[in-house]
């Protein structure tokens, strides 16, 4: 056997993982895939991670990336290049796309399918899982069409293969800079290298905040995560805590329960921000204990079948400290804007780092577009998102014909 054999360790529930085998596939890479749902798989990749438990993990001989983004995976494989358009000062028939969107989540697959039937070419560039957060979300709700509801990962493929329908490429790519240019085409950095574009949309969405704690870096995927859905099968017949008070702590909570014996919810303040419906759940389910004035002030660690694992955490509650026991911990304490990539452009962001527009939905750089969780004032819905996504394809065409 080859012991330099590219691995991916992941399980077919996995969003994360079938968005990391979609990018090897893309890039023509030969690996083996090992379902760590069999348990001495599972084994095999603890040991070779030191007991982590977060996937997918890519591995070659005795390296591994635990979720890697795409220098990683790029290091990984050793240089072999993905698709994109590269280009360099100089080089003659720059190729120029009518329509670049950043990010592939709702809002961007929405607009991609009223781009696409107006006849507007179409990339989508997407460096984590399409769908976004929605794809990593369990069950969602309050998404109009669905009376009983939708899992997460559906409504994502479906969202995927409707403007895939209407022909909007979908190519997996992280995005590091955007300009505008003296001709007025929007020069965006990747990467695949350097892409051209009459337009651009923005609707790269939100990331899970961090607790900012040394032990909650030190732990991740040890017994540390931020997706119930990736993560939470580990945990079968385990003690978890879930912090967070919010809609998205009350919902992964209530899925946490499929597999932990017990979860004690720690909310900072004295009552829930969740909604009403969720509270009512949490509150009659026989496996969960919510902790209101209470804060984490760190994870402890200890040994767990050979390996430094997460083993309870040190929280302060009503003032008093005290210590409660866990084999995990899922955190869920707000989103931060997926906009690094714009902090030396000339994009405006609001004090928190979320992309300013109009009512046009228009940033302060002409051609550039926001949609989604992303945009300041956002109301951070799946159902606004797309609405938003909608509204922002028509301003493209609409700023496209004017020139």
């Amino acid at each position: 056997m080859d012991s330099q054999e590219l691995k991916v360790y992941g399980a077919e529930w996995c969003s994360y993982c079938r968005a990391l085998i979609k990018k090897l596939e893309l890039k023509g890479v030969k690996f083996k895939y090992i379902d760590v749902d069999q348990s001495e798989n599972r084994r095999q990749m603890n040991e070779l991670t030191d007991g982590n438990e977060t996937i997918p993990v890519l591995t070659r001989g005795e390296e591994y990336k635990v979720n890697p983004n795409d220098a990683e995976i790029e290091a990984m494989i050793n240089g072999v290049k993905s698709k994109g358009v590269k280009m360099a000062n100089g080089v003659e028939n720059e190729d120029i796309k009518p329509c670049i969107m950043i990010g592939a989540g709702p809002a961007n697959l929405a607009a991609a399918v009223y781009t696409t039937r107006e006849d507007i070419d179409t990339i989508l560039l997407e460096k984590g899982v399409v769908g976004g957060l929605a794809a990593i979300t369990d069950i969602i709700d309050n998404y109009p069409g669905f009376e009983e509801g939708i899992e997460g990962p559906k409504l994502a493929e479906k969202l995927e293969k409707q403007a895939e329908r209407f022909g909007a490429e979908i190519e997996f790519a992280e995005v590091s800079g955007l300009t505008r240019r003296e001709d007025g085409m929007i020069k965006i950095d990747t990467t695949d290298g350097e892409m051209l574009a009459r337009t651009v949309l923005i609707g790269t969405g939100s990331d899970h905040k961090k607790l900012g704690l040394p032990s909650e870096t030190k732990y991740y995927g040890r017994g540390i995560h931020y997706c119930a859905t990736c993560d939470g099968a580990f945990y079968r017949d385990k003690k978890l805590v879930v912090v967070g008070g919010g809609n998205s702590s009350a919902q992964e909570a209530l899925f946490l329960t499929r597999f932990a014996s017990h979860i004690d919810i720690l909310i900072r303040k004295d009552q829930w921000k969740a909604s009403d419906v969720l509270v009512e759940e949490i509150e009659k389910h026989p496996k969960i204990t919510v902790h209101f004035n209470t804060t984490v002030e760190e994870f402890i660690g200890g040994e767990v079948d050979g390996m430094d694992k997460v083993v309870g955490a040190k929280i302060v509650k009503n003032g008093k400290q005290e210590t409660i026991d866990a084999d995990g911990a899922f955190i869920f304490i707000g989103l931060l804007p997926n906009t690094d990539f714009l902090k030396n452009s000339d994009v405006k962001l609001d004090d928190t780092g979320f992309v300013i527009g109009d009512e046009m939905l228009r940033t302060s750089v002409p051609g550039v577009f926001v949609a989604g969780d992303v945009r300041s004032g956002s109301t951070a819905q799946i159902a606004s998102a797309v609405g938003e996504g909608a509204v922002a394809a028509l301003r493209i065409r609409e700023y496209l014909e004017s020139r």
